[in-house]
């Protein structure tokens, strides 16, 4: 099992940065690929943007595509989240999650095994 925790989330004005942290513990010899997903409220959790650490293959939804950037740190143990021309439309809950899919980037919520408790992300207009 994979531990995580986010960290980076907070009230921004639209057009504003944030950089969300996602640490990851425990059995990380196993984590093939990471994501960050996001649920506001009323709505389901969605997938934001992924990556598989085989190869350094990302995904993004297109409602965040140019604005956010995915990436993780050497030792593929700390994810991050780049965040920029923030819209109010992406407030909402930020997850990170972990995945030991080998082949492809993991797209489905239901194709990842381990979760962190979120971090709230709230756009002002």
């Amino acid at each position: 099992q994979v531990q995580l925790v986010e960290s980076g989330g907070g009230l921004v004005q639209a057009g504003g940065s944030l950089r969300l942290s996602c640490a990851a513990s425990g059995r990380t010899s196993s984590l093939y690929a990471m994501g960050w997903f996001r649920q506001a409220p009323g709505k389901e959790r969605e997938s934001v943007a992924s990556i598989s650490w085989r190869g350094g293959v990302s995904y993004y939804a297109g409602s965040v595509k140019g604005r956010f950037t995915i990436s993780g740190d050497n030792a593929k143990t700390t994810l991050y989240l780049q965040m920029n021309s923030l819209k109010p439309e992406d407030t909402a809950v930020y997850y990170c999650a972990a995945s030991g899919l080998r082949v492809g980037v993991p797209l489905s919520r239901y194709e990842y095994d381990d979760w962190g408790q979120g971090t709230q992300v709230t756009v002002s207009s």
